[in-house]
């Protein structure tokens, strides 16, 4: 479908009534925990590539990507034709663990893909249909292989919804999760940003490690995100990123990365650690990998196999038609070059984007990798008291001390490059609206909800992108200007 069409236009009478009667039913009889509903008060009816219709008629381009499930957009050819060869094969749906063409055929692809290194010594464990448990298979798996319990993660992250997983994840707390800071720029948790304040990270983490009063023995497992999505579209620094493999390996402590959004090309690589020539001992995956299906699997090192039968297991683990859909994605991305394609288009994106920041006082950063992008909206009226963005109380994740006495101090007369605003969730939630109102699709995430994402899906067009970059572009002028300062959200959706 051309951009051209893509724009929203008129609707019938009938057609808005159905949209708003679904709108309506889905409020009053579904949970109080949905999310992307309440933002985007859209009934999608069709798809294709870039672009979803709504049951109003009206169409709009699709920078959400189902949370980056969707690498080829919506109902890819190659995809619809791998599912339907083995619908018409009659094979089983669903195989549980079973050997099948289907699923060996899956395995080699994504063997050749992997990481030069990870793959001529992988084992693969097929978990249950979500990210989030292939997660808690990581870590079951790595607290078996080392005899330890405690997990290293990091401040920012986002690893699912189950317990161990939100344990590992920003905003959540578990007496065996340590969490250390994840190094950024903006909002560096040392006030430096830039290289200084990525090598104070890798230093409180060999500290937390290494200091026998820490009160955090040696950990199973450390699990991070190459980019941190949910976090705020947070790259980590490629010399961040070799030390904490350094340091893991140096201690003899599986290094967990979790690939489930960035993997599949989304960064500009095939995998995220690819950037950095990482190669981690185990990687996570799901969402792209499933081909727009529900798949989800662990890759490890053979000697970490040291599960007994039955250690993890799932019913919906033999799911054939993702299997077959992943397979067909994971080919489709590697032999038409889109990891490289995500890379060029990606910078060219992020310079574009960058002139919002000058433009617009209300624009702090924009920031990403590849095809996964944030722009994070900021009250500019006023400049955040020295220190908020420090560490919090007791340190990192509570460990060790407290702001007064953390590494940064060693670095006076060191100012970060920009002083970040405050975080203005309202102002971005705001672009979000006025994002949707002129046919744009876009996600909230980061820290405080302030960063609108784009994860569009790695076959998107360059006159696409353009039609993207002046819809953002026209949304942030708009409420830059204040425009929405009043704008209410659908009954239905309150």
């Amino acid at each position: 479908m051309a951009v051209t069409e893509s724009v929203t236009g008129g609707t019938s009478g009938g057609a808005c009534a159905a949209h708003e009667g679904i709108l309506r039913r889905q409020s009053a009889r579904e949970s109080a925990a949905r999310t992307y509903a309440r933002a985007l008060p859209i009934v999608p009816v069709r798809a294709r590539g870039l672009t979803i219709e709504g049951a109003d008629g009206r169409r709009y381009l699709d920078c959400l990507s189902g949370a980056g499930t969707l690498a080829l957009g919506h109902n890819h050819p190659v995809v619809l034709e791998a599912i339907r060869k083995v619908l018409d094969s009659g094979a089983p749906l669903s195989v549980l663990d079973l050997a099948s063409p289907v699923k060996d055929a899956f395995i080699t692809e994504l063997f050749r893909t992997l990481p030069p290194g990870l793959a001529d010594r992988a084992r693969v464990q097929f978990c249950g249909p979500a990210g989030t448990d292939a997660v808690e298979a990581a870590f079951k798996l790595v607290r078996a292989a080392t005899g330890r319990t405690g997990i290293l993660a990091f401040t920012g992250a986002y690893h699912g919804m189950t317990s161990g997983a939100l344990a590992a994840s920003g905003g959540a707390c578990d007496v065996r999760v340590a969490r250390l800071p994840y190094p950024q720029d903006y909002r560096c948790p040392f006030g430096v940003g830039g290289p200084r304040g990525a090598e104070l990270a890798a230093r409180w983490t060999e500290s937390v490690l290494d200091d026998p009063k820490s009160g955090v023995p040696l950990p199973a497992g450390m699990i991070l995100e190459p980019v941190q999505g949910e976090g705020g579209v947070i790259p980590a620094p490629d010399d961040w990123l070799r030390r904490m493999r350094q340091i893991t390996a140096a201690r003899s402590v599986p290094l967990i990365a979790d690939e489930i959004q960035t993997g599949v090309g989304r960064t500009g690589a095939f995998w995220a650690v690819e950037h950095s020539g990482v190669i981690p001992d185990v990687m996570v995956l799901s969402k792209a990998i499933g081909g727009s299906l529900p798949l989800a699997v662990v890759v490890y090192r053979e000697d970490l196999d040291v599960w007994q039968p039955g250690a993890h297991a799932g019913t919906f683990r033999g799911n054939q038609l993702a299997m077959a859909a992943g397979a067909a994605t994971l080919a489709h991305v590697r032999e038409n070059g889109l990891a490289e394609r995500a890379a060029l288009l990606g910078s060219q994106l992020l310079n574009q984007l960058r002139e919002l920041e000058r433009a617009f006082p209300c624009v702090g950063d924009v920031r990403g990798r590849g095809l996964m992008i944030g722009v994070e909206l900021v009250d500019p009226e006023r400049a955040d008291p020295v220190g908020t963005d420090l560490v919090g109380e007791g340190g990192p994740g509570g460990l060790g001390p407290g702001p007064a006495e953390a590494p940064e101090r060693a670095v006076a007369g060191l100012e970060p490059a920009r002083t970040p605003r405050p975080a203005a969730p309202e102002l971005a939630a705001a672009v979000q609206r006025e994002c949707l109102g002129r046919g744009l699709i876009v996600e909230i995430g980061g820290r405080h909800s302030s960063v609108v994402r784009l994860l569009p899906p790695l076959t998107i067009s360059d006159e696409q992108a353009a039609a993207v970059l002046d819809r953002l572009t026209d949304a942030v002028a708009a409420v830059a200007r204040g425009a929405t300062a009043q704008v209410v959200p659908p009954r239905s959706q309150r």
